[in-house]
C-alpha cells in the first residue's frame, strides 16, 4: 500500500510529501522531533512523548504547532492511515519557512509539522534481543545540549554509521573524562559485577530518553538497585551485563562492547526481564 504523510495540515501521499526549501529545518536543523512507539494498533507513552516536544521546543522559542489534543489526533490518523500495528511514529516540527538568515525571523512564522508513521517487524525485533547486539565505543563530539532532541543529528549519524562499518549495531559516546554519555540513538545501561543497574543521570549531556523514564518504574517496583552516575568505558567492559533503551528497541541487551564479550556473551538475565516487562508500565493510548 501507498504510505501517507501529514505535511501541514494535508495527508499526502509519502513519495509526494515535500516542504519549502526555505524551510528552516532544512537549511539550519532548526527544529525538533519525537519518534513514538505503534504497539497492538496504540500509541506508546503518547502523553511523555508530547510533552518533551512542547519542553524541545520551548527550549528553541519555536510555538506548539498546535495543541497537544490535537497533535494527538493526527497522531493517530497518521497510524490508521498507513495501517500500522507495530512500528513508529515520528514527528517533526521546524520553527517554518522564512528568507535565509541565521537569527529567528523578525515575523515570527507558522511552525511546520510534518508526521509520518512506518512499521517494524516484533519478531525480528525479538530475535535481535534474543541475540543481543553489539556496540563500539568513540569519543562523543556532539554539541551542548543535546537534551533537546533536535533535528540537527549529523554527530549521531556519523558514529551510527562508524558502528555499522565495524559491524556493530551502536555507537557508545564517550566524554572527555572518558565517561560514557549514551548511544548514538538510545540511553547507555550496565548491570556492575554486584547487581546494581548503573546509567547516567539527566542532564544537558545526555536525551531524556521516555523508555529511560518509564525503565526506572520498572526498576524501582522490582527491587532492583540504581545508580544514577556517569560510567566509563573499563567499567562497561567489566559490566555482568549491558543494554541499551530507546523507543524503538525498548530494553536492548547488549552482548560484546569494542569486540569483547560482556558477562557470558549473552543476554543478561536482568536485561531480559526488564525487556519483558516494560510495557505493563508504560502507557497505551
Amino acid at each position: 500500500m501507498s504510505r501517507i504523510a501529514y505535511v501541514n495540515g494535508r495527508y499526502v501521499a509519502h513519495r509526494h510529501a515535500t516542504v519549502h526549501i526555505e524551510d528552516r529545518g532544512y537549511q539550519f536543523s532548526d527544529g525538533v522531533y519525537e519518534v513514538c512507539e505503534v504497539k497492538d494498533g496504540r500509541l506508546i507513552d503518547e502523553r511523555r512523548h508530547v510533552a518533551r516536544l512542547a519542553r524541545s521546543l520551548s527550549e528553541l522559542a519555536i510555538a506548539m504547532p498546535m495543541p497537544a489534543h490535537a497533535l494527538g489526533v493526527v497522531l493517530r490518523e497518521t497510524v490508521r492511515r498507513n495501517r500500522v500495528r507495530d512500528g513508529i511514529v515520528y514527528i517533526q516540527v521546524t520553527r517554518g519557512v522564512a528568507p535565509r538568515d541565521h537569527a529567528f525571523p523578525a515575523l515570527t512564522p507558522r511552525p511546520a509539522l510534518v508526521v509520518t508513521a512506518r512499521g517494524i517487524d516484533p519478531l525480528k525485533m525479538e530475535k535481535l534481543a534474543d541475540e543481543g547486539i553489539s556496540i563500539v565505543t568513540m569519543p562523543d563530539q556532539r554539541w551542548a545540549r543535546v537534551d533537546i532532541k533536535s533535528v540537527s543529528l549529523l554527530p549521531n549519524v556519523l558514529a551510527k554509521q562508524a558502528a555499522r562499518e565495524q559491524g556493530a549495531r551502536e555507537a557508545w559516546l564517550v566524554d572527555r573524562d572518558g565517561f560514557v554519555t549514551e548511544g548514538s540513538s538510545s540511553n547507555a545501561w550496565i548491570v556492575s559485577k554486584d547487581g546494581r543497574l548503573v546509567t547516567r543521570p539527566i542532564g544537558h549531556d545526555i536525551l531524556r530518553g521516555i523508555t529511560r523514564t518509564v525503565l526506572l518504574d520498572v526498576i524501582r517496583e522490582q527491587g532492583l538497585e540504581l545508580d544514577e552516575r556517569p560510567f566509563t568505558v573499563e567499567e562497561a567492559y567489566a559490566a555482568r551485563e549491558a543494554f541499551v533503551t530507546s523507543a524503538t528497541q525498548t530494553v536492548m541487551p547488549v552482548v560484546r562492547i569494542d569486540g569483547r564479550p560482556i558477562g557470558n556473551g549473552a543476554p543478561g538475565l536482568i536485561a531480559s526481564a526488564l525487556r519483558r516487562a516494560y510495557h505493563a508500565h508504560a502507557e497505551s493510548s
